[in-house]
């Protein structure tokens, strides 16, 4: 079956929890997470970044986070809790449901940059 955005996007949002940017200040606070920002670097150098986020764009993502890729970045680790975003919630809901796809299980969408930045969370250049 050929699939549209619109049903990419319903299924991620089915399958990934989205979470407000109180509760993604919560979730940073209880420790152990990894903040992947999935915007393009220029988007980034442009805004700013979530304190301690670690960019990596969508269309590298799967590299990143697979283990035998030789591109894989060791803060990817299975075990712990990842809160992904991008600069409104779609690029990021689409990249939660491609870590589930690959083994990731504590994967939560925190949005877009701009409502977490209004939302309290500390920010940094980039």
């Amino acid at each position: 079956m050929v699939k549209s955005v619109k049903d990419l996007l319903a299924e991620a949002n089915g399958s990934v929890p989205k979470l407000s940017p109180a509760e993604a200040a919560e979730k940073m606070r209880s420790g152990d997470v990894l903040i992947v920002d999935v915007r393009d670097p220029t988007e980034v150098q442009q805004t700013g970044r979530i304190k301690g986020a670690v960019n990596v764009s969508r269309g590298m993502l799967e590299f990143r986070a697979d283990p035998e890729s030789q591109y894989h970045n060791p803060v990817f680790q299975k075990d712990k809790t990842i809160l992904l975003h991008c600069a409104s919630g779609g690029r990021s809901a689409l990249a939660g449901k491609t870590l589930q796809d690959m083994g990731y299980s504590a994967v939560y969408n925190i949005g877009g940059f701009k409502d977490l930045a209004e939302g309290g969370i500390e920010t940094e250049p980039a």
